[in-house]
């Protein structure tokens, strides 16, 4: 009789533990199909909420950037208290429309003589400065966009880039 009193008594308490095990379970399930419904619903609710690109938006994109390098690089020297000096720059125009850069591309030589009368006519000490460096590059972009404007018709080159410069 001892034996089928314990046995009654384990049955319960076993049945409670599966019955909490299992109602465990049902929560995460519910928990998580809850999570996964309102993710669902906030994403497409706010996906549907965002207006068409209007075509003014379209047309504020600027176009791809065209990197056209000049090689070879052009080398300056200068004389510093007795001493000989040497610049080296590795220039990149940057451009949005190729055909107008193959019609600069003409011109090149015309821009080149005019790049390096400008590199030639700094002064060594301002050129190690970086601000000194900066005013270059604007003074040169300044030069190639003039060139553009007189023989192509419109400012066809961006900016112009130093990709390469040492002095030496």
């Amino acid at each position: 009789m001892a034996k089928s009193d314990e046995a009654a008594e384990k049955t319960p308490a076993g049945k409670s533990k599966l019955k909490l095990i299992l109602l465990i379970v049902l929560a995460l399930l519910l928990a998580i199909g809850l999570s996964v419904g309102a993710t669902w619903y906030f994403m497409h609710s706010s996906a549907q909420s965002k207006p068409a690109e209007t075509p003014e938006a379209a047309s504020n994109v600027k176009p791809a950037a065209i990197y056209e390098p000049m090689a070879p690089a052009f080398v300056a020297n200068y004389t510093q208290n007795g001493r000989q000096r040497y610049m080296q720059v590795s220039i990149t125009l940057l451009a949005r429309n190729q055909a107008d850069l193959d019609a600069l591309k003409v011109h090149m030589p015309v821009i080149r003589n005019n790049l390096v009368m400008l590199f030639s006519g700094q002064s060594f000490d301002t050129l190690a400065t970086p601000v000194g460096q900066e005013m270059l590059r604007q003074k040169a972009t300044a030069s190639v966009q003039e060139v553009a404007q007189k023989e192509v018709g419109k400012v066809v080159v961006e900016q112009l880039l130093f990709t390469n410069f040492v002095l030496q």
